[in-house]
């Protein structure tokens, strides 16, 4: 047996997000209260790499946390809104860069028992430099680094945001020619 929904209730919706309470039959048969937030974007992470392995970090102060957050360049995409390109927006706004050449590096879910926000990573290469443009709420600190300095930061828990961490992992799990 999966779950059922009996009923659905709206309990708070902005711009990015619903959250909702659903009244549900569990795989077990019992009836419970299910809390649960609807995204009403995906998220797009772009892992840039140079031609000497170089990675781009994005630092901001992450509300949520009440902390500092070391992250590769990322932020939300429309569901109307094809995902490379979302991905190339948000490199350029928050790095300056743009990418000549693409590669979707992996999908993921997010916090799954609770969401069903889905996450999407692309290597971006042969990169040229341009001018950042923030949003309104981004103030952010952005470091070039080496490739294997940022795999190290997520090894010492100096990077710790699901999607930055399953990138550079993943990256770190493939061969470096392979990379390029």
């Amino acid at each position: 047996m999966s779950w059922k929904k009996i009923d659905s209730r709206l309990v708070y919706e902005n711009d990015w997000m619903q959250v909702l309470e659903d009244k549900v039959i569990n795989p077990r048969g019992g009836r419970n209260d299910y809390g649960h937030i609807h995204f009403k974007n995906r998220a797009v992470a772009i892992l840039p790499l140079d031609e000497n392995n170089n990675t781009w970090l994005v630092g901001q102060d992450r509300y949520t946390l009440g902390e500092w957050s070391w992250e590769l360049p990322m932020g939300g995409a429309p569901h109307d809104e094809d995902l490379l390109a979302a991905a190339k927006r948000e490199l350029k706004e928050e790095t300056g860069l743009t990418a000549d050449c693409w590669t979707e590096l992996m999908q993921l879910h997010l916090s799954n028992s609770i969401t069903n926000e889905l996450g999407v990573v692309f290597i971006a290469e042969e990169l040229s430099a341009g001018r950042t443009a923030f949003d309104e709420t981004e103030v952010l600190e952005v470091r070039k680094t080496p490739l294997m300095d940022a795999i190290a930061m997520v090894g010492s828990g100096e990077i710790t945001d699901a999607m930055s961490v399953a990138a550079l992992l993943r990256a770190a799990l493939m061969n470096a020619d392979s990379l390029r």
